[in-house]
């Protein structure tokens, strides 16, 4: 973390630019325990997630599947595209694949970063630095919320390692960051007037504002999102618990898609606010947590459904016929779909076992390392 010698190294960096930047570094070196870390792990969380990865046969097992994604990429070279862009575009659609390949270097800046708080080995934190700086170098933000949505693993990372990194850096990877979240907030399409702005784009749009926001401790863009967030549960969320999504692609699958991003932003805000907005009732008397009971009939399949049969976007009846995987009009909702949701609904202690979903399904690793981060920030 931040000490004299950091001061002294930093100056003799920057040089002339001293004056402008050494304020900010110190700054950040005493405020940096003061503003915790709400979008990842606290220190003190990471403490605990050490003694469990040491002493939990579990657990480790779970880590060196990541590690191992850590030490593969240690000599990697990230591959930063220049616009994020897979929304409304076909299977197959040479700029979608293209963007597809790229983000996967998201995951493995997420590898870096905790295999570094985990074990201190400073390699990891050079070549995550290495990831994240390229990103922020190269990519521009277009303000689409289900591309920018792909971030959630990057933004994580930086959480996780920003009091760790020059000061340089840290300004660089924060004020792209930034750059991208007022992107997402002047994107016209946000207003109601508009279906993004009311259907499962807002609560994505909301949720990686959000994130960025208390990751980079920016006051106005928190505000912002919680502001946004009470609008949009009384638009997006109906009182009986569907979606305006359910009722505009007839899909649960993409009630699920809604409620991810949703349920995501209500633990930061949890965590960094105190409010519960899991369980918050808007104003049209909608919930998190309502549209989440609705759910839970077509996972446990006490009812069944035929997704988009009388969807009203003509996307889904493209998909449909470019035979994309669970995309075809008519196939029956597949409850494992709603593993990531429900795992993160157990941070509000929902009372529903997602065990019984991953034991019906090929569960990967950072499906069981999400339930044991949850239940570690719980």
């Amino acid at each position: 973390m931040c000490n004299p010698k950091n001061f002294q190294r930093t100056a003799t960096i920057i040089g002339s630019f001293k004056k402008v930047v050494l304020p900010f570094f110190i700054f950040n070196c005493i405020f940096s325990n003061v503003f915790s870390q709400h979008v990842s792990l606290s220190d003190g969380e990471i403490k605990k997630l050490i003694l469990l990865v040491k002493n939990d046969k579990k657990v480790n097992k779970q880590f060196q599947n990541i590690q191992h994604l850590a030490d593969t990429s240690l000599y990697s070279t990230p591959q930063p595209i220049q616009t994020i862009s897979t929304a409304g575009r076909l299977q197959g659609d040479p700029i979608k694949s293209e963007t597809k390949d790229a983000i996967k270097d998201f995951k493995i800046m997420y590898a870096l970063a905790i295999s570094y708080r985990i074990t201190g080995i400073a390699k990891y934190l050079t070549k995550a630095t290495d990831y994240l700086v390229s990103w922020a170098t190269n990519n521009q933000p277009s303000g689409s919320p289900i591309d920018d949505t792909n971030l959630d693993a990057l933004v994580e990372a930086y959480d996780l390692v920003k009091n760790y990194l020059q000061v340089n850096d840290k300004i660089t990877i924060a004020n792209w960051l930034e750059k991208t979240a007022i992107a997402e907030t002047k994107n016209l399409k946000m207003l109601p007037v508009f279906e993004t702005g009311k259907n499962n784009w807002n609560s994505h749009r909301l949720k990686i504002v959000g994130e960025i926001a208390f990751a980079i401790n920016n006051k106005n863009l928190q505000q912002w999102t919680i502001e946004k967030l009470k609008d949009h549960l009384a638009i997006n969320l109906l009182p009986d618990g569907s979606s305006i999504d359910f009722a505009l692609r007839d899909a649960v699958q993409y009630h699920v898609y809604d409620l991810e991003p949703l349920v995501r932003l209500s633990i930061i805000l949890q965590r960094a606010t105190k409010v519960d907005y899991f369980h918050f009732l808007s104003t049209n008397n909608s919930s998190i947590k309502k549209s989440v009971d609705w759910l839970i009939p077509f996972v446990t399949k006490e009812k069944s459904h035929e997704e988009f049969v009388n969807t009203t976007v003509k996307f889904d009846k493209s998909r449909s016929n470019n035979k994309e995987e669970g995309h075809t009009i008519g196939h029956l909702f597949v409850p494992t779909k709603a593993i990531k949701l429900l795992t993160l609904c157990t941070y509000f202690t929902y009372p529903f076992d997602v065990n019984t979903l991953l034991a019906e399904s090929k569960p990967n690793t950072l499906q069981y390392w999400q339930l044991t981060l949850i239940a570690l920030i719980k």
